[in-house]
């Protein structure tokens, strides 16, 4: 069996019933992968395959609502995101800088600034519940991607958690 959608093309399932569909887009000056998953295609809908792909065009706009969200979670000294930056720069040192973008003295809006999108999974089955829909995963040394932060969003692209990976 197989789903046609407009921007994914034809997403044909598995023996398991389950459907993937990868890409690498541009994203700014950087290349990003996309992948979209469902383990049993009888779960995924036009609707969720349209919400998608609208997503990944607007990756622009959902980059800054995570990075916003990263920047909110700072004022909590146990947040995930700041317990990330502290281990970062515990770990690298003041090599660290040498990763940064921008180094305007605020160590931690400079690691959030630097820090690079590097993969988005659409759980394409998760269009009506709880869970995630998408997550965006973030990393300050793409060849170090053991430590990243993940971003969780909901079908409606807001932010429903940011957490590591380590």
């Amino acid at each position: 069996m197989a789903i046609e959608h407009d921007y994914f093309g034809l997403l044909e399932s598995g023996p398991d019933g389950s459907i993937f569909w990868s890409e690498v887009v541009d994203f700014g000056d950087q290349r990003v992968t996309v992948d979209l998953t469902a383990p049993d295609q009888d779960d995924v809908s036009i609707d969720a395959l349209d919400v998608a792909a609208a997503m990944i065009a607007a990756l622009e706009t959902i980059d800054l609502r995570a990075r916003n969200a990263m920047v909110s979670e700072l004022d909590d000294r146990t947040s995930e995101v700041t317990e990330f930056i502290l281990q970062q720069q515990e770990m690298l040192g003041e090599d660290i800088e040498d990763l940064l973008v921008d180094i305007s003295g605020d160590t931690h809006m400079d690691v959030i600034r630097s820090l690079q999108l590097m993969s988005m999974t659409i759980l394409a089955d998760e269009h009506s519940g709880k869970d995630p829909f998408a997550v965006l995963e973030y990393a300050l040394d793409p060849d170090s991607t053991d430590d990243v932060l993940l971003v969780n969003l909901d079908i409606a692209g807001a932010v429903q958690s940011v957490t590591s990976a380590d």
